[in-house]
């Protein structure tokens, strides 16, 4: 502020007299008050600037045109009271309580202006005997309004600017939690079939122990130091089972409490969720040092869907692409609506996968991808899918063409009532 106002009030114009100036530094002394000063007093910060502004004009000058230094300094001291007035005014109004309410702030800083001016003007007539007529006034007002309002809307851009970067910030952790949720979600597609197998193979494991209990224990004894019979093994078998199913049952609790609620945020529009899902996956075709152009096509009218849902679909089958391209490649989603049924078309120009090999594609470590250390991918991608389709009542088809241009083709229909909030 002690350097930067000073250098502002040089660009300036006399509209009364040779002694009243009109500069930039009171747009300047605002801002800052408003913007960039909050602990320092504004009554100590009007004192500074004050003493620095006439200092600087001082040094300025060329004291030789003047009848004397002291003439000098009657000339310029004025100008203290200008800044001195304005930052008592701000101090006392605690204008810094209403930053948030610009037409307010401004009128406050034409008030300001307008007194602080007639302080100045004061103290000249004081030094000079200048006279200050109403016209006078009335140019003070006009200008103090134009400074005034100019400090508040180029607070309010800057305001503004800023509140659009936050939001920006903000969308991209909203983005990066929509990814890390829909790679939960399909783990709790995955565990909850887990809670069943473990059910299944529990129930099986207590039969047996039902029935080798049956049986005469002195032929089946297991040789260990306990001499446990065959019977008590199957009994705890059944047990470790089963606590295993337990914890498993605890951890689907806490996803199911991130993934399954129906807020409105957990539903997107199918526009917004696709832009997130190419984003995502044009980051992951760089990664893996590919040029790969990934775009959408969005035909008829569509309500919004569940973020989860549909996003882990969508990122498991362009991924599965990604890897499939070798270095350069197009993959396109064209997404349709008939009646209750919404159905994705995904294509790309990959390799495909032989059509006599189509049906092992949902085989759990099924692959024909590797990576550079010729190491295979897991080959699990379509199988996670396959359920998230399925546990959705919906189908999924695949289409390869090997040889010529290639390519690979997965349909996806799904029906709408599952994907779109209730009520």
């Amino acid at each position: 502020m002690m350097f930067a106002i000073p250098l502002a009030g040089e660009l300036n114009f006399y509209p009364f007299n040779d002694f009243f100036r009109v500069s930039f530094g009171m747009p300047t002394f605002f801002f800052f008050l408003l913007y960039a000063q909050k602990k320092i007093p504004s009554v100590f910060s009007g004192i500074v600037v004050g003493i620095f502004v006439v200092i600087f004009r001082l040094l300025l000058d060329d004291l030789s045109t003047y009848d004397s230094a002291l003439y000098a300094f009657k000339q310029h001291y004025p100008t203290f009271f200008y800044y001195f007035t304005f930052g008592c005014l701000f101090q006392f109004t605690k204008a810094n309580n209403y930053t948030l309410k610009p037409i307010l702030i401004g009128f406050l800083g034409v008030l300001f202006d307008i007194l602080s001016s007639l302080g100045e003007l004061t103290f000249q007539y004081i030094s000079f005997s200048s006279i200050t007529t109403i016209s006078d006034i009335h140019k003070i007002s006009i200008i103090a309004i134009f400074r005034s309002f100019f400090v508040v809307g180029f607070l309010n851009l800057l305001q503004l600017y800023k509140t659009r970067l936050k939001e920006e910030e903000t969308q991209k952790q909203n983005d990066q939690l929509t990814v890390i949720i829909s790679s939960l979600y399909e783990e709790s597609i995955n565990l909850n079939k887990t809670l069943i197998n473990s059910e299944k193979i529990t129930q099986d494991a207590y039969n047996l122990y039902r029935l080798l209990k049956r049986i005469d224990p002195t032929n089946l004894e297991y040789k260990t130091d306990s001499k446990m019979n065959t019977h008590q093994i199957a009994l705890e078998i059944a047990g470790g089972i089963h606590e295993i199913k337990k914890d498993n049952q605890r951890i689907f609790a806490g996803l199911s409490r991130l993934i399954t609620d129906k807020g409105f945020s957990d539903y997107m529009k199918i526009n917004k969720l696709l832009n997130i899902a190419l984003e995502s996956n044009k980051k992951y075709a760089n990664l893996l040092g590919k040029d790969i152009d990934i775009s959408y096509d969005i035909q008829d009218e569509h309500p919004k869907y569940h973020v989860y849902q549909i996003f882990s679909i969508i990122n498991n089958i362009l991924s599965n692409a990604i890897e499939s391209i070798e270095y350069v490649g197009k993959i396109t989603i064209y997404v349709c609506r008939y009646g209750d049924i919404v159905e994705f078309n995904i294509k790309d120009n990959g390799p495909g996968i032989n059509p006599n090999k189509l049906h092992l594609a949902f085989k759990p470590g099924f692959t024909k991808k590797y990576d550079n250390n010729g190491e295979s991918f897991t080959g699990i991608g379509l199988t996670y899918v396959k359920r998230l389709v399925e546990s959705l009542e919906g189908e999924i088809l695949l289409q390869s063409n090997v040889g010529g241009s290639g390519g690979f083709t997965c349909k996806i229909q799904l029906p709408i009532k599952g994907l779109t909030l209730k009520g």
